[in-house]
């Protein structure tokens, strides 16, 4: 069994129930709170890359226009019943390539990628979608597992990378060289807490063409207060 996409794997199709029910209140916390912290206002647009059965969607207030894509037909179905059940009128999901979005330049105030840079083929192009369809003054907002900078916990997960792959995501992704390669410009970067396995990013796209980036020497076990210092450097 060789290397597959995402909206492939049975993780993301037969398994799309078990994925609601064990990964949905894994994440959902932690996206509740990214969401929470953005104070989104009024009348935004917002979208989701990678929305999957809609996981994240009660955390959105119903102010705002929230469009959620993703090319696996079997978690959209699942995310439209919510939206049905629920008479969420201020969200919709469609079936597109987060690597080719169809939407016009500058489109939305937010563009949301939850545990999802590491499962796109080329997660470089898709933050560049990203950068593309969000307006000057919006935000694009970064949740993610990043490999470690600490030598033995980052040669572990990529070691993993080979297995994970086949199920349809990557473990060997770097925080830094990422950023760098997308070009964005970081407002904050921080971790749910010290012991956490998973990044937070919030940015926009430049204005110079060059990254505004730095990191703590292992960013991976970074203390929270290292990362409260961070986000100001930047």
């Amino acid at each position: 069994m060789g290397e597959i996409d995402p909206h492939e794997s049975k993780l993301y199709s037969d398994f799309a129930p078990f994925y609601d029910k064990v990964f949905g209140r894994l994440f959902y916390s932690r996206v509740r709170d990214v969401i929470e912290a953005l104070d989104i206002p009024t009348g935004a647009k917002v979208l989701e890359l990678g929305a999957g059965t809609g996981t994240s969607f009660p955390a959105y207030p119903r102010h705002c226009e929230v469009v959620g894509i993703d090319l696996a037909p079997h978690m959209l179905a699942r995310a439209r019943r919510k939206i049905r059940n629920n008479g969420w009128s201020h969200l919709k999901v469609l079936e597109m390539d987060a690597l080719n979005l169809k939407f016009p330049d500058n489109s939305f105030d937010y563009v949301m990628a939850f545990h999802v840079v590491t499962v796109v083929p080329d997660p470089i192009r898709m933050i560049g979608e990203a950068k593309r369809v969000c307006r000057p003054d919006g935000r694009i907002v970064i949740v993610n597992h990043f490999t470690s900078e600490a030598p033995l916990l980052g040669f572990l997960t990529e070691s993993l990378d080979p297995l994970t792959r086949r199920l349809g995501w990557h473990t060997n992704l770097r925080l830094k060289p990422f950023v760098e390669e997308t070009e964005l410009q970081i407002e904050k970067i921080y971790k749910p807490s010290r012991f956490s396995l998973y990044t937070i990013l919030v940015g926009s796209s430049t204005k110079d063409g060059r990254p505004n980036f730095c990191l703590p020497r292992h960013a991976g076990d970074a203390e929270d207060g290292d990362w409260e210092k961070t986000s100001r450097r930047f």
